[in-house]
């Protein structure tokens, strides 16, 4: 057996790919960003080809720099971006449009009006998910309808979809020379068109957005002992190495946080929050703004699911400081410049940029900062916006302890923000509960290698996953009771200043 597991993680703003070894330990690494194509407001796109060339280039690098070849590696496992909905040729590998992001609000009319006619019902009892711009069904209608030629290729069986990591097994399996054409059902429970209860495309819902399935990538375990292709001796890797482990990245960092029991939860801090609950086998359904989704699903064995909480912006909401307000020259220096003051000074950052994601869902909301006054200062600014990732967090934790009835205990934590240890102490502060950061921040690309290594035997079971994960750093509160919630009634009067801001039909 090869000592490492690779995985590619396809993230929003940029893809890395990662090497570990049996100890769950980070042997290299190597991230490259990729361009934010904003045609018009609230539009967000990516060049797929740009994707594929940027991930070729990070696996290269990434195996360089430890003198690693295809040898070494056991296996790949893949996680990405969900819902960013690629559109291409099979036969030339061309894309139609470039990949319409999870963000993208283009197609809140299509999402509206699936509410007005009773299809939402459906959708939420069979999908687990409310009718909204950030799942990929709606994204497959846009480009369908508006992109010339698209519908009529789609019908003949050339126009095929797939969300990133589809993309990518297909470019890394051969492309338009036998790429394989499939996704796994973590993926595949992002887009309003598959049943969470069978597992498969619904044609019910594909009748809604009027999609051939035809066009619909084959739906897979996340973790597949079979794998479900190889790489090629010509591509990235330079040789054969099986593919075997693919999930979404929130679902991804869910394995490598080890949340494998039910009960157990973890928030992602990257572009978006994403706090998720392991609910086992049972599939529950959300009264309170919540997805129910898909959380992994382990070869032959029953799907395990996810109450999920998704927030559109908090870690891109310090991109924007950095590159829009230019407040800020680096992601750090958010957390310093926090700390030039002691609290927010009355100022609330509400950074609605693509409306309202969980638990609210509100596609006319946009961003508001309120309270300001002569006295605040760009330390204001900069603590408002942590503090907005935070708060945001606490929105969607309340609805997860309303629908499951499960208090959080600790909130196991991941991801790029987590290195702002003010930011996390503003987390611990406003839940009222310990944050628990391990020594693998980079869950998602690490949960992707457990699922590919599981599959080929590099790990023989998850107790060895357990093994592996071990505490950085923790955070308790240590704000009052009446702190907190006077912090968080401020908070929720700032939303109520975003909503009906802008006109859906």
């Amino acid at each position: 057996m090869p000592d490492y597991v690779a995985a590619v993680d396809q993230g929003t703003t940029s893809t890395r790919c990662m090497i570990f070894d049996h100890g769950g330990n980070e042997v290299a690494r190597h991230q490259l960003e990729h361009e934010q194509v904003m045609p018009q407001a609230g539009w967000v796109e990516h060049n797929p080809v740009e994707i594929w060339e940027r991930t070729s280039s990070v696996i290269q690098t990434a195996l360089g720099r430890k003198g690693l070849t295809d040898k070494d590696i056991a296996a790949l496992g893949i996680t990405n971006q969900r819902e960013t909905t690629v559109v291409w040729n099979k036969h030339t590998g061309r894309p139609y449009y470039n990949a319409i992001v999870w963000q993208d609000t283009r197609t809140d009319r299509i999402a509206s009006a699936l509410d007005k006619d009773g299809r939402g019902d459906v959708i939420r009892r069979k999908a687990g998910l409310p009718p909204a711009t950030y799942f990929a069904g709606g994204k497959i209608q846009w480009i369908l309808e508006n992109v010339d030629g698209v519908r009529e290729a789609a019908e003949k069986g050339e126009a095929i979809f797939g969300t990133t990591d589809s993309w990518l097994v297909w470019n890394l399996t051969g492309g338009p020379n036998g790429g394989v054409h499939i996704t796994d059902v973590t993926n595949a429970s992002r887009t309003m068109l598959m049943d969470l209860e069978t597992l498969d495309w619904d044609d019910e819902l594909l009748s809604f957005f009027d999609i051939p399935r035809q066009m619909l990538p084959e739906i897979r375990p996340s973790s597949e002992p079979q794998a479900y292709g190889t790489t090629l001796a010509n591509g990235p890797l330079k040789g054969e190495v099986p593919i075997t482990g693919i999930l979404g990245d929130q679902q991804a960092a869910m394995v490598g946080q080890v949340c494998l029991d039910a009960g157990e939860a973890k928030n992602t801090y990257g572009t978006g929050n994403f706090l998720l609950l392991n609910t086992g086998q049972e599939l529950v359904r959300s009264e309170n703004g919540l997805l129910t989704t898909v959380c992994y699903q382990f070869g032959d064995q029953p799907p395990t699911y996810a109450l999920e909480g998704s927030i559109a912006v908090t870690g891109s909401a310090v991109q924007w400081l950095r590159d829009q307000l230019r407040v800020i020259s680096n992601a750090a220096q958010s957390e310093t410049l926090a700390k030039e003051v002691d609290d927010n000074g009355g100022v609330y950052f509400v950074p609605a940029f693509s409306g309202l994601f969980a638990p609210y869902w509100r596609s006319d909301a946009r961003g508001v900062i309120v309270g300001l006054s002569r006295f605040n200062t760009s330390g204001h600014i900069a603590r408002a916006t942590l503090e907005s990732i935070c708060y945001q967090s606490r929105d969607v934790a309340d609805a997860m302890e309303k629908d499951s009835g499960v208090r959080l205990e600790v909130l196991k934590v991941d991801g790029g923000v987590t290195v702002n240890e003010l930011c996390m102490q503003i987390q611990a502060d406003v839940l009222g509960v310990e944050v628990s950061r391990p020594v693998v921040a980079e869950t998602t690309a690490l949960g992707a290698a457990y699922a590919a290594g599981l599959a080929v035997g590099f790990w023989k079971d998850t107790d060895e996953l357990r093994q592996n994960w071990n505490e950085s750093k923790r955070w308790k509160p240590a704000w009052s009771e009446e702190q907190r919630e006077a912090g968080y009634a401020g908070w929720r009067k700032a939303v109520d200043r975003t909503l009906d801001w802008v006109d859906v039909d």
